[in-house]
């Protein structure tokens, strides 16, 4: 494989011997889902730091919390969000540097600096944090029914390995964002714990009771549309008459001109039918009608 390839950059891990993996049904709508949310998080960061800037899906998962956490930078910034309805935190975690320079652009520096990574002070952790509540509030839409619990932040952590925001065992959906922000390109993560989101995604291959059957069946087959031909009868003739055709010629056809035609569904025939018309169309008259064993 090109290692320059997308396909070889998007390429993620995968342990047999833990298969922690979305149905394909699944991924697709959470895919959808924080596509939006990185649409809408790129917006609410180039009107709050007022530098153009985007945000784009990089890939999503399910993995372990231990998994989502040993592919994090020792040091880095990490918001830690609760919810009522389980103990373990949503976390958004993004490069302390990075989020420096947003925090320089919106107290009016007109370009970026390199800032080593570093905790934030007190005015510094404010201002990131209200960034935080608003990209909470684009998470809750863009989700929409499949995070039914509120989300607020409780803290922000600089040791991705001393968070604790869940067990090591805990399943997340582990999401890979980059955010460009002017000229700087950065990666961000987001790991909202699986318990929140997967009920709300129903099951892969949802069974009904068996006792209605035949009715269901029966009620899916009457709207399937099927191909109707009303046909004259067939005429066998020999190769040679077919290799000979000549404009002009004439086949003569085994029919009566008196005969109703056959009328076919799928090539089976169903029975009879004279040709006539209906609201300026051609249409079939059913004369009669045979069944034909299956």
């Amino acid at each position: 494989m090109n290692p320059k390839s997308p396909a070889a950059v998007m390429a993620v891990v995968y342990d047999f011997r833990r298969p922690t993996t979305l149905a394909r049904e699944h991924a697709r709508v959470l895919e959808l889902a924080f596509e939006t949310f990185a649409r809408q998080w790129g917006t609410q960061l180039t009107a709050k730091i007022r530098v153009m800037s985007q945000v784009t899906l990089e890939y999503l998962s399910m993995q372990s919390y231990d998994d989502y956490v040993a592919g994090l930078p020792p040091t880095t910034a990490m918001v830690l969000c609760e919810s009522e309805a389980t103990s373990a935190r949503t976390v958004i975690q993004f490069p302390a540097a990075d989020a420096l320079n947003w925090v320089s652009h919106m107290l009016g520096s007109p370009s970026a600096t390199d800032v080593p990574e570093r905790k934030f002070t007190r005015i510094e952790q404010t201002l990131v944090r209200g960034l935080m509540d608003e990209a909470l509030e684009d998470l809750h839409y863009s989700l929409g029914a499949l995070l039914q619990n509120q989300l607020s932040v409780a803290s922000i952590h600089h040791n991705s390995q001393f968070a604790q925001a869940a067990t090591k065992s805990e399943l997340v959906i582990a999401v890979s964002l980059r955010v460009r922000v002017g000229e700087r390109s950065t990666l961000a993560s987001i790991a909202v714990p699986a318990e929140l989101i997967l009920p709300q995604l129903g099951e892969t291959n949802p069974t009904g009771p068996a006792e209605n059957a035949g009715e269901l069946l029966a009620e899916s087959l009457a709207g399937i549309p099927v191909d109707v031909a009303l046909a004259l009868g067939t005429a066998a003739v020999t190769p040679s008459t077919i290799l000979n055709l000549a404009v002009g010629d004439v086949l003569p056809l085994p029919h009566p001109t008196h005969r109703p035609f056959e009328l076919s569904v799928e090539g089976r025939r169903l029975g009879t039918a004279a040709a006539g018309t209906r609201s300026g169309r051609i249409a079939a008259v059913v004369v009669s009608t045979e069944e034909t064993p299956v």
